[in-house]
């Protein structure tokens, strides 16, 4: 059998409708709550230099995770197949432009986030094992964002993405119920740490009014603008299900409730934790602080309780990372699919119902960038995708002229305030990041650049030659 015909073979294999409401929020759930909340309070706290910053940071992202999912859900209703941003781009401005957000979510959206998340993982275990801390890192090259560290926080890293790169090939069923039980945990983890937190940790109320340092030269408009895309990392995962609409059933009615109640749910949980954070420690004992839950912890229930917090929420991350593994392989698949990605990226296993070549690329990807320094890291994550998702919901906007359009009410009401909130706070981002983080906006406009290229000077004469 030619290349071809192996390939169009694979593409007869389907993806199922597997996937419930629970199911799909737990998708959701478990994309938002991880490395981020886990790692940017410490870095936020030498940025802005005030607790009601730090909360109120937290609240704005909230407001435009909430608009963004929105947005997103009445995309995803109009368009349920997999592929997210890479469908709704490619139907409003050309298969070039839905290429380049492919290209973006392999890199920016789900191999880099993973890494992060797996050295997040790192770090957090490193209570016990402080070896495979990032700042213990045996080797480094280079400095600032040209840096490249190793170390047991990579090898840990490492080992974490392989294991659940294998069990995705087996079937997302299984994956899917394993991923249940750890969101289950993650949310209850949470949930516990607040609760015990405040009712019977060693906090003060007296640290909310004690500023800290800060270790920024930018002014606090500027920098706010700049510490919006930690945020933005923290908060992504809200467009989740949208990447196996396709596995989804009934994706008229569970894709809005996964995208809303998921959104919802998190950012309770965000606003609860970063109040439980500062009342733990001072502001000025967080900055630059990786771990900023292993620290609570400590400061909370003393180095014994802390222990077991560390662990839980080690157990946390790798949630996130199974649930990244899962659905960034959906992505390409979409796009290999319809042409517009390496054919090899749908190729779906006969026996398990899986594009095993997706989900190995994306593993080996994301194992590399693990040598990348964290800080830059989720700037990185944050710009690129800030882009995507800005332009996917201008895409709405365009939409919206069709005729036969499923509108949302909630997204209806006082048009265009919800599209028009997201997008606002998105060029603002870019804007400061352009100007105050050249380096690492160079490294992000790179990216979706190369994709362009890639698409333009390899796919696109294939396409046009077929």
């Amino acid at each position: 059998m030619s290349a071809a015909g192996a390939a169009s073979s694979d593409k007869a294999v389907p993806l199922l409708r597997q996937l419930g409401v629970v199911s799909a929020t737990a998708l959701v759930v478990s994309n938002m709550i991880g490395t981020g909340i886990f790692t940017t309070t410490g870095f936020l706290a030498g940025d802005l230099g005030a607790a009601s910053l730090v909360l109120v940071i937290w609240l704005v992202g909230a407001v435009c995770a909430l608009a963004g999912a929105l947005c997103y859900s009445e995309l995803g209703v109009n368009f349920p197949s997999s592929g997210g941003e890479y469908v709704y781009l490619t139907r409003a401005f050309g298969p070039t432009w839905g290429f380049m957000t492919g290209w973006i979510s392999f890199f920016a959206g789900f191999s880099a986030p993973i890494a992060a998340a797996a050295l997040a993982f790192a770090d957090y275990i490193g209570y016990f094992f402080p070896a495979t801390r990032q700042e213990n890192a045996i080797y480094r090259i280079g400095s600032g964002a040209y840096a490249i560290e190793l170390g047991g926080a990579q090898l840990a890293a490492c080992a974490l993405i392989g294991v659940f790169t294998l069990l995705n090939f087996f079937g997302i069923q299984r994956v899917a119920r394993l991923q249940n039980v750890l969101t289950a945990i993650k949310v209850l983890v949470l949930v516990s740490f607040i609760l015990l937190g405040l009712a019977a940790g060693s906090g003060s109320w007296d640290h909310f009014a004690q500023p800290a340092t800060r270790t920024s030269s930018h002014p606090l408009a500027a920098q706010f603008a700049i510490s919006l895309f930690f945020i933005y990392v923290s908060y992504s995962g809200w467009n989740a299900a949208t990447y196996v609409a396709e596995e989804l059933k009934q994706p008229a009615r569970t894709l809005p409730i996964a995208l809303a109640v998921g959104t919802a749910l998190v950012a309770v949980l965000y606003v609860g934790l970063n109040i439980v954070f500062i009342y733990a420690a001072p502001l000025e004992s967080m900055k630059g602080e990786v771990a900023v839950g292993a620290l609570a912890a400590s400061r909370l229930f003393g180095p014994e309780v802390a222990g077991i917090f560390s662990a839980l929420m080690a157990l946390s991350l790798v949630s996130t990372v199974n649930a990244m593994v899962t659905i960034g392989p959906r992505v390409y698949y979409a796009m290999a699919k319809n042409g517009a990605f390496f054919a090899a990226a749908a190729r779906v296993s006969r026996r398990w119902h899986t594009p095993v070549v997706a989900i190995a690329c994306q593993g080996a990807t994301a194992m590399l960038i693990t040598a990348t320094p964290f800080p830059d890291l989720l700037l990185y994550i944050g710009f690129t995708l800030n882009f995507s998702a800005v332009m996917s919901v201008i895409s709405l906007v365009v939409f919206r002229r069709r005729a036969n359009w499923q509108r949302l009410r909630v997204v209806s009401f006082a048009w265009p305030l919800v599209p028009a909130l997201f997008i606002v706070v998105g060029v603002w981002m870019f804007i400061f990041g352009m100007t105050l983080k050249p380096m690492v906006s160079l490294a992000a406009i790179l990216t979706v650049a190369t994709g362009a290229l890639v698409y333009h000077y390899r796919l696109r004469p294939r396409l046009t030659a077929g």
